[in-house]
């Protein structure tokens, strides 16, 4: 009945300051931090601002990378010892990458300073960069926005191409073709956004507070497979499982930087799932399904992409975002949140201000004859619930009321308070009308609303012939909805009649 709803349910996050302490513990932003503070004028960087091949063991070792050698290694222990040295400089070369891009460090072009404009292999200089100092003196806010710059780097990296690709599209003169590359960044970078945004809603669907393990298949079948189709064709399985495995690598390059916890896919299943076909897909198992990965968002993630969705203009609430708002604010914007995250604005809400004042403030805002108004004082009532005992003043102040007189005397009869005024037989039925159109603005038409209508037309004989002269603005809309829910066919019937009537009445 009302109007829009949210894009998103709302998110329920630590503080700012927990989300900091979490933003400095990740290991790819601290070993950039490490790396920044082990830099200096002598650290040799290529043109790109890269640490060139000679630095890269002792940045290793910086980072407590390197792995200790065997007394008297193998052949295999010596092929084993080459790869671990060459995954840690690797990872010494993207922390690094992360401390430049973010200004932990700052690299002099070397180019400049070279006597001809610099031949492109002269090293730059180095030198702390203003970001540093905001690791011991900045704000929450400050490492928070350290750390979005920190998963920009990576969502890049996320996107790009991977290896095997730039190496097959490497021509003749050795310049990559990205013709033959067939790779699109905006197309990429879309795409992860997308999953990301599912991961999202995934979890804040769930409340958004605990962790919300997703399996990869889900999470990539929710982007492929789509919302109509029944049984799934060999050719979209397939592009499930293509992106079941870009997914894998990408969701491998997330996690250092705090954005999920992830388990990646098990690798048996790559050959397992070779022989089975291109079309194999997990059985439905929970065993089995965690074999092909389990992405969990964390905290910080939530964080991180909300405020990523937020850059892009997608409305996504916080709880607390209305603490410091008016109760027109509040009541309007809890109208459509799960009932935790609602309990949640509203305690927050509360928590700021003097009880009798925030009734007395919630109350008015609860008046009204627009299409919103039954579903704000639905919420008003439920808020001044945990007002508790010291809004009674203020809900006897409006016991005459027309639009908040029921509403009062519910309240107060829940309360248990003495010397509750009997409603006038009016009153009785606004007060149905604006229940029933608070509940269909807010639910639809869920079982629960029918067995209420059910319950009030049972209660009242003569129900819908005193019904239809109610004086709502909602009342001819929540007959015709009577009329579809009531079980009953001749009330119904007589529900549909009245809403016609009340329609003529109001000239509607």
């Amino acid at each position: 009945m009302s109007g829009d709803r949210p894009t998103l349910p709302p998110v329920r996050l630590p503080s700012d300051a927990e989300l900091a302490r979490d933003a400095l513990a990740v290991p790819l932003l601290a070993r950039a931090v490490r790396l920044a503070r082990w830099a200096g004028p002598g650290t040799r960087v290529g043109a790109g601002g890269e640490l060139v091949d000679e630095q890269l063991p002792a940045a290793a070792e910086v980072l407590g990378l390197a792995g200790a050698q065997s007394p008297e290694p193998t052949e295999s222990d010596e092929a084993l010892a080459a790869q671990a040295r060459a995954d840690a400089e690797a990872e010494a070369s993207e922390a690094w990458r992360v401390a430049v891009d973010t200004g932990l460090v700052e690299v002099e072009d070397p180019e400049a300073d070279g006597p001809d404009g610099g031949d492109g292999d002269a090293d730059g200089t180095v030198s702390a960069g203003a970001a540093l100092e905001l690791i011991t003196s900045g704000s929450p806010q400050d490492i928070l926005s350290l750390w979005l710059d920190a998963l920009d780097v990576v969502f890049a990296d996320a996107t790009a191409p991977v290896l095997e690709d730039l190496a097959g599209a490497i021509g003749d003169d050795g310049e990559i073709d990205l013709d033959a590359l067939d790779w699109d960044p905006e197309v990429e970078a879309e795409f992860l956004e997308g999953v990301l945004g599912n991961l999202y809603l995934l979890t804040v669907g769930e409340g958004g507070t605990d962790p919300v393990p997703v399996p990869l298949p889900v999470l990539a079948a929710s982007m492929i497979v789509p919302d109509d189709m029944g049984e799934p064709t060999d050719d979209v399985l397939e592009q499930v499982s293509e992106a079941m495995m870009r997914l894998d690598d990408q969701f491998a390059l997330l996690e250092p930087i705090g954005l999920v916890s992830y388990v990646p896919v098990d690798e048996a299943l790559m050959v397992e799932d070779s022989e089975a076909g291109p079309d194999a897909v997990p059985s439905g198992d929970d065993e089995d399904v965690s074999r092909y990965g389990v992405v969990t968002l964390t905290p910080l993630g939530l964080h991180g992409i909300r405020s990523r969705m937020r850059d892009a203009g997608v409305e996504a609430p916080a709880v607390g975002d209305l603490a410091e708002k008016g109760a027109d604010a509040l009541l309007d914007g809890v109208a459509y949140f799960p009932e935790p995250a609602a309990r949640a604005e509203t305690e927050a809400w509360l928590a700021r201000r003097e009880p009798a004042a925030a009734a007395r403030e919630l109350l008015l805002a609860a008046k009204g004859t627009d299409p919103g108004a039954p579903l704000r004082r639905l919420h008003c009532q439920q808020s001044l619930a945990l007002v508790g005992v010291e809004a009674e003043p203020a809900v006897r102040d409006v016991l005459d009321d027309p639009e908040l007189g029921g509403l009062a005397r519910v309240w107060l009869a829940e309360l248990g308070a003495a010397d509750v005024p009997p409603p006038p037989e009016s009153m009785i039925f606004w007060l149905a009308i604006d229940t029933i159109a608070a509940q269909l603005d807010a639910d639809g038409e869920p079982v629960e609303l029918q067995e209420l209508v059910e319950g009030l037309v049972g209660q009242h004989s003569g129900f819908f012939d005193a019904a239809w002269r109610v004086d709502h603005p909602a009342t001819a809309d929540v007959l015709e909805a009577m009329g579809r829910l009531h079980r009953d066919r001749k009330s119904a019937k007589e529900a549909r009649k009245a809403a016609f009537k009340a329609r003529s009445r109001s000239g509607g």
